[in-house]
């Protein structure tokens, strides 16, 4: 383990890692927790591209770099306007002149690939409509706090399939040898690519996973049940159909008792209380949504660590 070298390399997919690189981010990040104040990045220089808002993505890779003793440049998407005030690749040439790491929370999946071709130096994905890495890796961490492993594990993710939550779970557990079941509405179906992969991914290293419509028969058995928002930033014209569409796969109570009685129960946050998730549930003592949101802090240092130091 100690000769695997992330230094340098992009992090945008879960799907780019191995299960032993992962598990040596999980293992760095349980350190890190453990001793949080290191200066493994002292000099270095993160700069961090909004496209969409966030009050986790940006407080925890502020206060992570300042911890490692770097620091975190923060530009809003009025100051940048990539690929309108300047296009994608200049940003990411004249950035890279400047700093040591890029992490970029963006719509558009091809603008992080595009900043990662023309970029000399770590590109991470803080969000994209079709991946979101660094949340997954924070959730098996959690995942792997709380019940000592992660192999075998079934994980039901419920709401809408087609978003980057559902796709980086696939792929995460497919890596991580977890069974991972999207419930979902058929209209609401990952994207065939993420699908493919993940069956490669899942051939390879014995995980598991499948799609299924009914959320009682889904939850049986579930050792962690997951949710996100029904309506992602940018989809909000379609929040009153997704509501209706999507209405039976609410986290509730009772989808909470077909599962495991110490099932975990997860959710990405920002969340619409009475709408995927009740309020009973999300403070219930299964309930693991702010451990969570605090292990972002500690996974991405361990990815900030290993590409940048």
């Amino acid at each position: 383990m100690s000769e695997i070298n992330f230094k340098g390399r992009d992090f945008i997919s879960l799907a780019d890692y191995t299960r032993e690189e992962l598990f040596f981010l999980l293992e760095q990040a349980k350190e890190l927790k453990k001793n949080p104040l290191q200066p493994l990045l002292a000099g270095k220089n993160l700069a961090l591209l909004f496209e969409k808002p966030s009050v986790r993505t940006r407080v925890s890779f502020e206060v992570g770099m300042n911890q490692l003793g770097g620091s975190a440049i923060m530009l809003p998407p009025e100051q940048v306007q990539l690929g309108k005030r300047e296009s994608v690749a200049d940003v990411a040439k004249v950035l890279s002149r400047y700093v040591d790491g890029i992490m970029v929370r963006t719509f558009a999946h091809s603008t992080i690939l595009e900043l990662a071709e023309n970029a000399d130096v770590p590109v991470i994905n803080g969000l994209t409509d079709l991946l979101h890495p660094c949340q997954v890796l924070a959730d098996l961490f959690t995942i792997w706090e709380k019940k000592g492993k992660l192999e075998g594990l079934k994980l039901v993710y419920l709401g809408d399939g087609s978003n980057n939550m559902a796709h980086s779970l696939m792929l995460g557990g497919a890596i991580m040898g977890l069974e991972v079941v999207i419930a979902s509405s058929g209209e609401y179906r990952p994207d065939q690519s993420i699908a493919a992969k993940t069956q490669e991914l899942s051939a390879k290293y014995g995980g598991r996973v499948s799609f299924e419509t009914d959320p009682q028969a889904a939850a049986r058995s579930a050792d962690i049940l997951y949710t996100d928002v029904w309506a992602s930033m940018g989809q909000e014209s379609e929040a009153n159909l997704r509501r209706k569409v999507l209405a039976k796969y609410q986290l509730n109570q009772a989808l909470l008792e077909c599962a495991k009685p110490d099932c975990l129960v997860m959710h990405c946050l920002p969340a619409h209380y009475g709408e995927e998730i009740t309020l009973e549930v999300a403070q219930s003592a299964n309930s693991v949504i702010y451990d969570q949101a605090e292990n972002r802090l500690h996974a991405q240092k361990a990815v900030l660590v290993q590409l940048l130091g």
